[in-house]
């Protein structure tokens, strides 16, 4: 009662506008058990707790204030106790000794259109202040002004400051700005609060203006009012509060768009130069950045004050230009692309360390079966056909004759005395290019076998089964694909394909493939003479061939006692021993050939390289008995002979190992 007179719910809720709703949670559960006590509404809790920076939902709310007892042990008085304590006086003279709240039915505080269950609208909000005085702490701490300012009459608010948020052009605030006075602040920080708060779900979709603006003028672009004021009191110039360095960008675009020939400069806080010079480039306005030495988040305002106004002037008054970004494209002079760093191998000459690549080649021509030789030796950093190699773990995916590839691993294994190298790892599940969480999933399997990994994928036809290979804007898809698991990977992505039927036009598809790769391996094979041969390299050495063999390995028996066998790559030595130069022209092959066939008839068996019983005859006596075959000049005899050998090694009529000749 106040001097005989009861509480009514209104008062109640007029006290309630006195205390925090952002307490602790005991705190603000005891102020809902005193409110539904004192007769208020779940409404009237649920709009008053909506102001909380901590507030979680009205369901939260709600589901509080119905689990709360009328005989719950806290009474209405608790709540006049807990008001009074937080300044309130009550509208009605002094209170007496003895209270009591008349509960009543309650009346609604005039909010929003939704009766109660939301804070008060940003106009309503401000509606209700008072007009602030050059007197508010605030002010007189930050040597502010103000002008068109406000300061909350009640709440757990009463006494902070109210900063507009209009849109330029507009002159209805959308959302305010509170701010504590310096004493309120201090506590606020030390209990992990914000002395700043922005009205609750109403976006910071303006500015405040410190000063006038004017057509082709200055504008001072600041994150706070504080800036503002320092910069408008310094300069005498319009200072335009962005609330927030997120929202300096767009307030700036904004303005320039309003007024091109504005002077814009962005008075960035400590720390947040940069953003400051690159929204600068981007809308062509200046900046400035306050001395070294300030601690991050200081800004203009306390520079002047420790320093002074006149120092403030000269900083603004010396704003800087951003400076130009780096040109798009850069031209490089003859010393610029000697400093350029070489370019790096994988297998020097034939694959890169980065990039895409491809082995190819007609079925059963022995690709597979050599680009697993090829990856063993990555993977061991040894040499491999007398190339250089660069070691590097390799991720071979298996996509094709995955049964037989454990048969291909056993041989290499068998044939080579050694277990296959650790950096080599295989992947036989199915795995499709054209799958975009695939290729995600397979460059986080490629990267956790170490950096810089070479990726090769067994077939590129079952790595993208449902794609036409033919088809412009398949293919696209498909290296784009490719490209990206290269880029994800960092490191060198090669795919094992098929030539076309016309093997003398390259790979299989599209010719946008073949454009695409950095490196291609093409692989031949004539009847048993199988070679490789650079096909593109950049800075490599292509068109170079290099013949190989596919030696068969037994392997232990299955199940049922049935031989097992697979190959192995080995290179093919014959065709390397006799001079290597080009086959020329004319008959001399047909001759030599027919000079020294007759010598077979009284040849030796059993030769390392030779197949089992077939008669073989020493290199020596080949080349003589040739040459005298031939009709040209005497001294050329013996060269042209060679060169017809080699020829009919070449083409698979003989064979040649450690000096003895055999017909194939």
């Amino acid at each position: 009662m106040r001097n005989g007179t009861p509480y009514t719910s209104q008062d109640a809720r007029e006290a309630l506008q006195f205390l925090d709703p952002g307490t602790d949670r005991e705190s603000w559960v005891r102020v809902l058990m005193a409110g539904k006590a004192a007769g208020l509404s779940e409404d009237d809790a649920i709009s008053w707790s909506a102001n909380a920076p901590n507030f979680k939902s009205e369901r939260d709310v709600a589901s509080v204030w119905r689990s709360i007892k009328p005989e719950g042990g806290i009474g209405a008085g608790t709540l006049i106790h807990m008001a009074r304590a937080a300044g309130w006086k009550g509208q009605h003279g002094p209170e007496s000794t003895h209270r009591h709240i008349r509960p009543s039915r309650p009346v609604s505080v005039p909010q929003t259109a939704d009766a109660g269950r939301r804070a008060l609208s940003p106009a309503d909000a401000w509606a209700a202040c008072a007009t602030a005085t050059a007197s508010h702490p605030y002010i007189v701490a930050k040597q502010g002004r103000s002008d068109g300012l406000r300061v909350v009459k009640q709440g757990y608010r009463a006494g902070w400051l109210v900063v507009p948020v209009v849109p330029l052009g507009q002159t209805e605030p959308v959302s305010l700005q509170y701010i504590a006075p310096p004493d309120v602040a201090a506590k606020l920080k030390a209990e992990g609060k914000p002395g700043k708060q922005n009205h609750k779900d109403a976006p910071m979709a303006g500015v405040f203006i410190v000063g006038e603006l004017e057509q082709g003028g200055t504008a001072y672009l600041c994150e706070g009012i504080s800036a503002a004021w320092a910069c408008w009191r310094a300069t005498g110039r319009a200072a335009v509060v962005c609330f927030g360095c997120g929202r300096v960008g767009r307030v700036a675009a904004e303005l320039r768009q309003r007024d091109a020939s504005a002077r814009l400069v962005l008075v960035p806080d400590v720390g947040k130069e940069k953003d400051a010079e690159a929204i600068a480039r981007e809308v062509g306005a200046l900046y400035v950045t306050i001395p070294e030495g300030w601690p991050v988040n200081s800004d203009v305002n306390d520079l002047a004050q420790r320093d002074g106004d006149d120092v403030l002037e000269v900083l603004l008054s010396n704003a800087r230009e951003p400076s130009k970004p780096e040109p798009r494209f850069k031209l490089l002079g003859s010393a610029d692309l000697h400093a350029l760093p070489p370019l790096a191998w994988c297998v020097r000459g034939v694959l890169p360390a980065l990039g895409l690549g491809s082995v190819y080649g007609p079925s059963s021509s022995g690709k597979s079966f050599l680009t697993l030789d090829m990856a063993a030796a990555i993977a061991e950093g040894r040499e491999w056909f007398g190339y250089r190699v660069n070691a590097a773990p390799v991720v071979y995916c298996a996509l094709e004759g995955e049964a037989g590839f454990r048969l291909r691993v056993e041989a290499w294994e068998q044939a080579n005395r050694r277990k296959l190298p650790d950096g080599l790892r295989l992947v036989l599940q199915p795995f499709k290019l054209t799958e975009p969480q695939d290729v995600a999933d397979m460059a986080a399997a490629v990267c956790g076998a170490g950096n810089g990994a070479v990726t090769i994928l067994d077939t590129l036809n079952r790595a993208a089964p449902e794609a036409d290979e033919n088809a412009s804007a398949d293919m696209g898809r498909i290296l784009e694909a490719a490209k990206e698991l290269q880029r994800l990977t960092g490191g060198l992505v090669v795919a094992v394909h098929h030539s076309g039927k016309d093997a003398t036009k390259g790979l299989r598809g599209h010719s946008s493939l073949f454009a695409a790769l950095d490196a291609a391996v093409e692989v031949t094979r004539d009847g048993d003479r199988r070679q490789w041969k650079v096909a593109k390299a950049k800075d490599g050495a292509d068109g170079e061939a290099h013949p190989f063999k596919l030696r068969v390995v037994e392997l232990a028996p299955d199940s049922d006692g049935e031989p097992v066998t697979s190959c192995v790559v080995c290179r093919d030595e014959s065709a390397t021993e006799v001079r290597q130069v080009k086959v020329p022209q004319g008959g001399n092959q047909r001759l030599v050939y027919e000079g020294i066939r007759d010598l077979f008839k009284g040849g030796l068996t059993g030769k390392p390289g030779a197949p089992p019983l077939r008669p073989c005859i020493e290199l020596e006596a080949a080349v003589s008995a040739g040459a005298s075959r031939l009709t040209c000049p005497t001294d050329k005899r013996t060269s042209r002979a060679r060169e017809a050998i080699t020829g009919l090694i070449a083409r698979g009529v003989l064979g040649l190992n450690e000096g003895w000749l055999w017909t194939a």
